[in-house]
């Protein structure tokens, strides 16, 4: 099995696909939870004219989004603007939404105070989730598509009933993510709160692998995820990594700042898993040469985050839709992030013709020394030499260039006609 399938590219995603991906699908019910990828799957396969059915926590109504034109923005909570944002462009007639759960899920994760509790509302969220959709039913959907933590019970149930089961494993074990974290906490005491250590790891690390046995086919975004897989003993054999694309078309052209301080950005959130002790350390060193803005939550503890904010802009939690403005300011982009999947926001800034420096625990679509530099984890003076290449104008403008070509590839148009190529490895 192919570790990624070729395809070429196009920006957008049309009902009109390629003669060649014009093969028999099964139709598809999607359950997910969230807006990832700004809902791609489920209107790739609505495209495509296999869509049966879509699930999803939360969906604004005709009703929240008139109210949301008539409130000033200035009075809009952040919980409102991203519950108005939960837009999905799929049938209303396909789409059900389970707004009391996802409300309730809402609520309750927004009260955590720690990763336990944390994973202890996933966990409860995943399983909630799965048995009001499996009691709803599979109308006429062949097969399933579900995405880790939140498909057990729909899988169950799926292979009950004979149906296909694809499973998306969005970042790597939860078993590996716990290594990480637990050696970089011995490494930066205090950074993160006391209270940081997860106590239901296992707990959510069986629950994965109890997915992985009952797929069809698992699709990981990187390589590294695979990987993952393997080194946890799942079934390494049944995965097919398939890099993700947004629903961004790249600018046409970037102006290149001729001079100034260089401006790097970074998006997620402000913690270990991040990679963000190592940004802190080349911000410090660089304070004269350059300014770092971080946006996203920050899971720091609060002398870690004072110390952090005399060298970086911490910008809280912003709306998707406010993202934009961010990677127009920058003139890098860093993510030196030590556990992923693949993250979706390297996409976006590499379609804003953004060089970018990253790992391969990035799980990005990045070659090192093309469109930006592809650094070792845990390495805070690679991050400083990158930067201080980065500096010269005309290198930043070559891989801006370039990094707007492989956007291209990082299209939801690209990533839709490799996701329903993968459809074939389904079992007939």
């Amino acid at each position: 099995m192919a570790d990624i399938i070729k395809l070429r590219t196009r920006e957008h995603l049309t009902p009109q696909l390629r003669p060649d991906l014009q093969t028999k699908r099964p139709a598809m019910m999607v359950a997910q939870i969230g807006a990832r990828m700004h809902y791609a799957v489920p209107e790739i396969f609505q495209a495509a004219g296999c869509l049966d059915h879509f699930y999803t926590d939360v969906s604004a109504g005709a009703e929240l989004q008139a109210i949301s034109r008539l409130m000033p923005r200035t009075l809009q909570p952040q919980l409102f603007r991203r519950f108005v944002a939960r837009t999905p462009r799929v049938e209303r007639a396909k789409t059900t939404a389970l707004n009391p759960f996802g409300l309730a899920y809402a609520l309750r994760r927004a009260m955590c105070r720690s990763p336990t509790q944390e994973t202890a509302i996933d966990l409860w969220a995943g399983r909630r989730f799965c048995e009001q959709i499996v009691a709803k039913g599979f109308g006429a959907a062949g097969a399933v598509y579900v995405f880790n933590s939140a498909g057990l019970e729909i899988e169950i149930a799926a292979h009950e009933r004979g149906l296909g089961i694809i499973l998306e494993q969005t970042i790597a074990p939860r078993r590996i993510g716990a290594e990480v974290i637990a050696r970089e906490a011995q490494k930066f005491p205090g950074w993160e709160p006391p209270s940081a250590q997860d106590e239901l790891t296992e707990t959510f690390a069986a629950r994965e692998q109890a997915e992985w046995h009952k797929a069809d086919l698992i699709l990981c975004g990187s390589s590294f995820v695979r990987d993952g897989i393997a080194a946890c003993g799942g079934p390494v054999e049944r995965c097919l990594v398939l890099p993700y694309g947004v629903d961004n078309t790249p600018a046409a052209r970037r102006t290149i700042r001729p001079g100034g301080r260089l401006r790097v950005l970074s998006v997620g959130q402000v913690g270990l898993r991040k990679g963000s002790p190592y940004i802190a350390a080349a911000a410090k060193r660089m304070q004269r040469d350059a300014e770092f803005r971080l946006v996203g939550p920050v899971a720091l503890a609060p002398a870690a985050q004072a110390d952090m904010a005399r060298h970086v802009t911490l910008t809280g939690s912003v709306p998707r839709a406010e993202l934009h403005a961010h990677y127009r300011w920058a003139d890098v982009f860093l993510l030196p992030s030590l556990h992923e999947g693949s993250a979706t926001v390297v996409y976006e800034a590499l379609a804003a013709g953004l060089p970018v420096i990253c790992t391969h625990n990035t799980g990005s679509i990045v070659t090192d020394g093309r469109e930006g530099f592809i650094i070792p984890v845990c390495d805070a003076d690679a991050i400083v030499d990158r930067l201080t290449r980065l500096q010269d104008p005309g290198l930043r403008e070559t891989m801006s260039k370039q990094a707007l070509a492989t956007a291209l590839r990082g299209s939801v148009g690209a990533y839709g006609e490799r996701l329903l190529a993968a459809l074939q490895h389904l079992p007939v």
